[in-house]
Formats: structure tokens, sequence, C-alpha cells
């Protein structure tokens, strides 16, 4: 599918559930979003015949999402309906990692290749007071898991906010002896985050990627690691914006994803599918389309219309707007 700015869509990132097992500051609030009932929420065999219709359109490359995923039952099974559909190259997911150590193998079986795990801080008691409840052991457990059963990239996704004065080289440094792809995310103010809701940051605590760059690159030759590097050797395979670099002799890559400080919407390869059957072009755009009631009226045909559709209305970029009407939990990231 090509967009009316000449991209080719080629990559579907699919909320399978709006609840999660943590509560983080930036992505709901404490007592949680208000539960939608299992029939607000697409049911499997609609993600299924959705999915079979993107893939005929040229998706090729599914990321699962949420909220949290794996909190969802028969998640696994999924995955194995979704990978068996013609021309389905790739079947990622985003997870916290808190339930990797049970149902790591399952997925692996059933056909899902990559993960992306996120993890903020390396401070135990900082993790708290980020996840409001839970455990860093937990995640850092779920990473064993992953490279255990043999997930091929496996990366860690770190939102950067400069007021948490979180340790970025011992985050970088995670890629020096596994291979452990380490990204940098500019913190992105989205829904009701944008407001005192939850955790009072803003655009102050923004750090441009390259300026997280150079400080790094001062940390490290201050311990004698040398200055990071344009990843060649060990660069993971990716579908996104990230710039990878890497130190001499690590298994890893440390990278930057720069939405704020380095727009990148000119390579945007994707559209969202949250969790109630609406079709997103553009993660800072409200703009939606309903391809759950058009599946249900119009079979397979109404769902090409509405990915069509939402593909024509893809813009630009997001000139410079950030935060929308939903929470990033039920956008799906």
């Amino acid at each position: 599918m090509i967009d009316s700015h000449g991209r080719t869509i080629d990559y579907l990132r699919i909320s399978l559930t709006d609840r999660c097992n943590f509560r983080c500051i930036y992505c709901m609030p404490a007592e949680g979003v208000a539960a939608k009932s299992h029939d607000e929420i697409l049911r499997y065999d609609e993600i299924v015949d959705i999915v079979k219709e993107a893939s005929r359109l040229g998706i090729t490359r599914l990321r699962l999402t949420g909220g949290e995923p794996l909190v969802r039952r028969g998640v696994e099974g999924l995955v194995e309906e979704l990978a068996a559909i013609p021309g389905i190259e790739s079947i990622a997911m985003t997870t916290n990692g808190v339930l990797l150590p049970k149902m790591a193998a399952d997925l692996r079986r059933a056909g899902l290749s990559r993960v992306n795990i996120s993890l903020d801080t390396l401070d135990p008691d900082q993790f708290r007071r980020i996840t409001r409840c839970g455990s860093i052991e937990q995640t850092l457990a779920g990473i064993d898991a992953a490279l255990e059963y043999g997930f091929s990239p496996v990366k860690i996704n770190a939102v950067t906010v400069r007021s948490l004065g979180q340790d970025f080289l011992a985050f970088a440094k995670l890629s020096l002896d596994r291979p452990l792809h380490v990204r940098f995310i500019e913190y992105m103010p989205v829904g009701e985050s944008t407001g005192s809701d939850g955790t009072g940051w803003g655009k102050k605590d923004v750090i441009p990627s390259d300026e997280l760059l150079g400080l790094l690159n001062e940390q490290a030759k201050a311990e004698g690691l040398g200055e990071l590097v344009p990843a060649e050797k060990h660069k993971p395979q990716g579908w996104g914006p990230a710039s990878y670099y890497t130190f001499e002799g690590a298994q890893g890559t440390v990278g930057f994803i720069s939405p704020l400080s380095r727009h990148f919407c000119a390579e945007c390869n994707r559209l969202r599918l949250s969790a109630d059957g609406k079709i997103r072009p553009c993660l800072f755009s409200d703009e939606e389309y309903d391809v759950r009631s058009a599946l249900a009226d119009e079979g397979p045909a109404g769902v090409r219309r509405v990915l069509q559709q939402a593909i024509g209305a893809k813009p630009d970029e997001h000139h410079d707007k950030v935060g929308t009407e939903r929470l990033m939990s039920q956008i799906g990231g």
C-alpha cells in the first residue's frame, strides 16, 4: 500500500487489550482505565479477518501491543493463526516482560519471532514508583526468558525523562555482554499525561537524542569504554526509525528514537488497530476509522475499504502536535 505521500505502508500494530498488570504513571491513571466489556473488544477471529485483508493490501509485518498483550488469554493461539496468514512475514510483540518466563516457549513455537520489552529504569525503587505496582526482577526475568527461547532481536525500550535522573550508561552497558538492543525513546506527552494527571512531566523533560548521545559518550569515555560508533555488524533488523550505535566489541547495540527532536514522519510505514476496532493512521492524530463495524456490515470488502481510507488519510507529519484524547494504553502505542 502506498499512501498519498509516497510512503509504503506494510506494518500494522495491533492492540489486543487496554488492560495491563502495571499502572505506569505516563500511561494510565493509578486505578487503571475504565474496563471495556468483552463485547467492546475485538474478538480474535475479527483480528484474524482484518489481518487477512490487510495482508492482501500489502501488510507484511505485525506487532502485538496493549496495554499488556500477554494479560489477554489465548494470545498464543492468536499468534499461531496470524503466522499462518499468507503474506505475513514476521510477528513481534511489545511487552513489559512479566509473563514471558511462563509464556515464552509457547509464544516462540506459535510463531512470535521478536520482542520489545519496556524498561524505563534500572533502579528497583524508581521502577516501582513508575509502574506503581511492578517489580524490576519480573521484567529482568522476562528479558532472560526472551533470550533463552531464541527471540531475535530482543530490544529494550526505555523512555527517557529528564526529571527521573535515569542511569543511561547502565542501560547502554546492557548491550555489552548479551545480544540486547537498548533503545532510548524521547518522552512523548500523549493523552492525559500531557497534563498534571499522573506525571507532572512536560516539554522540559524531553531529552533530545543528540544530547543523550553526547552525554553517553562522555560517561563512556570516562569509564574507558570508548565512544559509541554507528552500528554495522550487530545492527538489529527493524521496522522503525531507530538510529543504532555500538560499543567496540559489544554483542548488542544502543539505539535512539527521536519522535520530537527529529521527526521521522517521512519514513512512517504503519497503521494502528486499537483494541476496540479502530484504525488509527497517526499516533498523534485523533482521526480514527471503524474497521470493526465495516467487517460486521460489509465483510472483507468493508475491511479493505476502511484500510484504504485510513491509508489515504495519513498526514505528511504530525506538525509538532503532541497529545491525543486517548491514553497510550488505549491507542496501543
